[in-house]
């Protein structure tokens, strides 16, 4: 099927046709990745933490920007926004009837819902319960505290989170 010509750099394969193919192990085989300039790649900040698309910085800057009025006390802009765009925003997706009527209405319409300000209340003490909850059973037993150390430094990654940052601070070396 190959048609081969003197003067010819190229090979046209428009008329062969791929019948089967074969995968064979080779064993290891090592990679001269030493070879040339070596690329440093920048850290990252910390889990979750790509590139956030701007619009989404912005909602989350002005997240933080609306809640720093409404709250009191030593709380962290962290603190605001994981219990407002976290748990609360999350408490509220559970909500089956929000759900129908966000997709039913206009958000002016489902602004004025009676509904939606009985759920963000429920939404609210439910929150309270259950962080109450955790926390008062973490404070109360080793097992719990161990077993959040083993998820923190496990799927959390919170090592890699916490290095990641500190190293962010510093010049590469």
């Amino acid at each position: 099927m190959l048609e081969f010509g003197r003067e010819r750099e190229t090979v046209d394969l428009s008329k062969v046709v791929l019948t089967h193919h074969t995968l064979r192990n080779r064993g290891r085989q090592t990679l001269d990745l030493a070879a040339g300039e070596a690329y440093k790649l920048q850290p990252v900040d910390a889990v979750g933490s790509g590139q956030v698309q701007e619009k989404q910085q912005a909602y989350l800057a002005e997240i933080i920007e609306r809640v720093n009025g409404l709250f009191e006390g030593d709380l962290t802009d962290g603190d605001q926004l994981v219990y407002v765009n976290g748990v609360i925003k999350g408490k509220l997706l559970e909500n089956e009837t929000l759900v129908r009527q966000a997709a039913d209405n206009s958000k002016a319409q489902f602004a004025n819902s009676p509904d939606l300000s009985r759920a963000l209340l429920d939404a609210i003490m439910d929150a309270l319960d259950a962080h109450s909850t955790m926390s008062s059973q973490a404070l109360g037993s080793e097992r719990v505290r161990d077993g959040l150390k083993h998820i923190l430094l496990g799927p959390a990654q919170l090592y890699e989170s916490l290095r990641a940052k500190g190293q962010g601070d510093r010049p590469p070396v």
